[in-house]
């Protein structure tokens, strides 16, 4: 009996394949395609996570926010429509707040979307112009560019020091160094400290890159709004459960301000671990959903070898007799219609995977040239690779049997017989 790897065999097999050429071709174009779009696919999913995670949940998954809004309720005397008004005392009440790592008050000069005119030297630009906390850099990690990030000396001694966002900086100092330099904002001169650049993608990251950052108590003297708070940027300690804290920090606030407990407009929240998790359930989805479809797109194309294999066992039934006639076994025959199906499928799905990682690279170093591209570095890991090669040996294996078990129950006789 031959062995499996035999190489009689594999010349065989490799003989009865040039002979058909166009038959063997569109088979294999088959199982290419399907391995192609699989890897493909995959490689855009991940891609797609990638971007969604970079333009919104990389930067501060365990985060929560919380800012003021006016009452919906009426509470203990006081009518609905009351602005609430966060005070410096509410840091430490939402630091004392179990769960709670960091806590960053911050302000913001004019509206949430509204900017402000910077001036260097002549030239002015709209900036995002904050109040911050050194706790901010801790709950959303920033790239210090040059020089470093507000401290807390600046905010205790209420130093006219700024840090720069890198598009602020282009605006309004090009390609030069900006620090130790003067900056004026609304009549304020501040001297830069620092450059940092944001890690968001995305509407988030061009905000943040087109900012300016003073310290905490400096914004509140030069703008004249003492004792005031816009907003929270609230850290969450590893392990503790954001929703919670999220909770435990609107109850505080809304009973130190007399706020309705009911009055879920009276304050704005937001959970980032929250969304985060929500993200993770959508693309597990979407993985889930790729690897179905190109499972069966592996299927299909395993289906068109059976379909292929039951015409050439047809067409070989003479050959097969006279095989049969001379003393070869049913596993032999077996073994030989198995043995061609894998040598098709195999070729065909190294050319597939090949084909989807080529693609994937060509997909990813033309995105490198876009700003803001909603995919980031589009790959396929080695074992979801690996994976989708052995659902196409496996298929492979299967889709063989039928004809493989046909051409084993062919009698000599009747073989010899045949036209």
């Amino acid at each position: 009996m031959k062995g499996f790897f035999d190489l009689d065999t594999w010349q065989e097999i490799w003989a009865v394949l040039r002979k058909n050429r166009l038959r063997a071709l569109l088979t294999a174009s088959g199982v290419f395609w399907g391995l192609f779009m699989l890897i493909l696919l995959l490689g855009l999913g991940k891609g797609l996570e990638r971007g969604a995670r970079k333009n919104l949940a990389d930067l501060a998954p365990s985060a929560v926010y919380v800012w003021s809004q006016r009452t919906g309720m009426p509470y203990r005397g006081l009518q609905p429509g009351r602005f609430v008004k966060f005070e410096n005392d509410d840091t430490a009440r939402i630091a004392a707040i179990p769960g709670v790592e960091h806590v960053s008050a911050r302000l913001r000069l004019g509206g949430w979307r509204d900017s402000a005119r910077v001036t260097y030297q002549g030239k002015t630009g709209a900036v995002n112009v904050l109040g911050d906390m050194p706790a901010y850099a801790r709950v959303e990690p920033l790239i210090i560019e040059r020089g470093r990030f507000l401290n807390e000396p600046d905010v205790k001694e209420a130093r006219k020091v700024v840090v720069i966002g890198r598009q602020a900086r282009t605006v309004l100092f090009e390609d030069k160094n900006p620090l130790g330099e003067w900056i004026e904002v609304n009549g304020v001169h501040l001297r830069v400290v620092g450059e940092i650049k944001s890690q968001k993608g995305g509407e988030d990251g061009d905000r943040m890159d087109n900012s300016v950052f003073l310290p905490f108590s400096t914004f509140q003297q030069a703008f004249n709004q003492p004792n005031r708070v816009g907003w929270f940027t609230i850290g969450v300690q590893p392990g503790a459960n954001s929703g919670a804290v999220e909770k435990n920090v609107r109850r505080v606030l809304m009973e130190h301000h007399r706020v309705n407990p009911l009055d879920d407009q009276a304050l704005g929240s937001f959970d980032a671990a929250e969304q985060f998790e929500k993200i993770q359930g959508l693309f597990r989805g979407i993985q889930a959903f790729v690897w179905f479809v190109g499972t069966l797109t592996l299927l299909a194309g395993a289906l068109g070898v059976s379909n292929i294999l039951l015409i050439s066992v047809k067409e070989r039934t003479r050959e097969i007799g006279v095989r049969k006639a001379i003393g070869a076994t049913p596993a032999s025959i077996v073994r030989l219609i198995v043995q061609e199906a894998m040598a098709l499928t195999s070729l065909a799905g190294y050319l597939g995977l090949v084909g989807g990682v080529a693609a994937l690279e060509a997909i990813s170093s033309y995105l490198e040239t876009l700003e803001g591209a909603p995919l980031s570095r589009p790959e396929v890991d080695i074992t979801a690779a690996l994976i989708a090669v052995g659902v196409l040996m496996a298929a492979g294996a299967v889709a063989s049997i039928v004809p493989a078990r046909h051409a084993a129950g062919i009698a000599p006789v009747e073989a010899l017989r045949a036209d």
